[in-house]
């Protein structure tokens, strides 16, 4: 009873139409996630969510699939879906992952990026600089990234990276001070900028590089620090 009653506090208990039942209940639980409403190891039961936003079992069922397939929520026997931890043991191969993608991205895509695109990401600093929220930070981080790699013509590629990113975000917006998303990300993301408009493919790649690696940094500090289960 105590955490139906805490649900309907961190959701609200507004009737979502049946047509936009599953998309409308995953944002509504992504959004609680990201932001830390619903906590690592907080139980979703799929009738309690039901019942809450007054629609049947299977759009909740639904919306609770797409969360887990973007590692927000874990299936644990006996309990069900339950909030996963912040951030997982597979972090750092997640970051290598990342570099090996997003990489070959920015070399694909420096070459067919035009002056919008560059503006673009310029722009996304700006707002970087100015932004105290951390939500909007780990968005912005991720579109500032996306803009610079959108041209590449692999699709499928594109698709893994916004995935990742969007995992990624999620991190940022807890601990974006140990990732360094201050001034001196902001200098490592206008470098990195400068050389994709030069056209600069290897110099973009190892600054790219440089600054994943400062995020995979930040992540080993991060486990290290957490008791050991």
């Amino acid at each position: 009873m105590a955490e139906k009653i805490k649900l309907l506090s961190i959701l609200g208990d507004e009737q979502v139409p049946a047509h936009l039942a599953r998309s409308v209940i995953e944002e509504r639980l992504r959004s609680a996630i990201l932001d830390g409403r619903l906590a690592p190891g907080m139980a979703l039961r799929q009738q309690e969510l039901a019942t809450l936003f007054g629609v049947s079992r299977m759009p909740v069922r639904e919306a609770l699939r797409q969360l887990e397939a973007q590692s927000l929520l874990q299936v644990v026997a006996h309990k069900g879906a339950v909030v996963a931890p912040l951030i997982s043991e597979d972090a750092m191969d997640s970051y290598g992952l990342r570099v090996i993608l997003e990489s070959e991205a920015l070399r694909q895509s420096i070459p067919l990026l035009d002056a919008e695109d560059i503006a673009l990401a310029r722009g996304y600093i700006e707002q970087l600089q100015n932004e105290t929220r951390h939500a909007e930070m780990g968005q912005l981080n991720r579109l500032l990234h996306m803009a610079l790699y959108r041209k590449a013509p692999n699709q499928k590629l594109l698709r893994l990276i916004d995935n990742e990113l969007s995992e990624e975000a999620r991190f940022l917006r807890f601990h974006l001070s140990s990732m360094g998303l201050g001034k001196l990300t902001q200098d490592d993301h206008i470098a990195l900028v400068d050389a994709a408009q030069a056209g600069q493919v290897d110099e973009a790649v190892q600054l790219l590089t440089q600054h994943l690696d400062k995020g995979m940094q930040a992540i080993r500090q991060y486990l290290a620090s957490q008791p050991q289960g």
